[in-house]
């Protein structure tokens, strides 16, 4: 029996949404706030599924739209992919962020870093979901921190800057915080689950996969449909 009754899914590329799109039973499409919002039945739980856009102001905006519009969603669910701050990662692999926090959020002297004024420094996802995968038949599935900021990270040397303030930092994206922020706020469980495109502090890179943006949309999916079956 599924443990939830409506799941939002927040994606990073087009690419993801259309191969989410054609599995949903009785789908329509609406709008509001300028964004198509797809909602149909997969494997008997209500999804509603929408591309947020890249960055954390396009982030926030979607998420705040969505669950005015859909207040019943019991899970936010966001997708996408990720660079690699941990040597055990590497091109393919899925992390999800059991912790969450802004890498580029400095509130001034007194202040502790990454954390926005009046929120916890880490937000964190859903234990419910977490603990509901299959750890051990997935050995490319990690949880640990994922860390958000306003910028594209593809050297070496912006993750050492990272790592100066979040040693622990397993994958950096731009949009995770700013879902979970809003998602605390308004008391919605959240997950983040991310597909590692290149590592650079590790030296891969997803150059070596030729396939690797027709295969990542397929393996968050993948991890969807994991989600879903619980």
């Amino acid at each position: 029996m599924n443990r939830y009754k409506h799941i939002a899914i927040m994606v990073a590329m087009e690419k993801e949404l259309n191969l989410l799109l054609h599995q949903l039973d009785g789908r329509k499409s609406s709008q509001f706030d300028n964004y198509t919002v797809h909602t149909g039945v997969l494997y008997g739980v209500k999804v509603t599924a929408l591309k947020c856009g890249i960055g954390k102001v396009n982030a926030t905006i979607a998420t705040m739209s969505l669950l005015q519009h859909f207040p019943d969603v019991e899970l936010v669910v966001n997708t996408g992919v990720a660079g690699g701050a941990d040597t055990r990662l590497g091109p393919m692999d899925v992390v999800f962020g059991e912790q969450i926090a802004y890498h580029d959020v400095w509130c001034g002297p007194g202040t502790i870093y990454g954390k926005a004024d009046g929120f916890p420094l880490y937000f964190n996802s859903s234990l419910a979901v977490l603990d509901s995968i299959d750890w051990v038949s997935n050995p490319n599935y990690h949880r640990g921190l994922i860390c958000t900021g306003e910028q594209f990270i593809n050297e070496a040397k912006q993750i050492t800057e990272i790592k100066r303030h979040f040693p622990e930092v397993m994958a950096v994206d731009m949009e995770s915080a700013a879902i979970a922020h809003v998602c605390y706020m308004r008391h919605k469980p959240f997950v983040s689950v991310r597909v590692i495109s290149d590592s650079p502090w590790a030296g891969k890179s997803s150059i070596e996969y030729e396939d690797f943006f027709t295969e990542a949309p397929h393996q968050t999916f993948n991890v969807i449909n994991d989600i879903l079956k619980v």
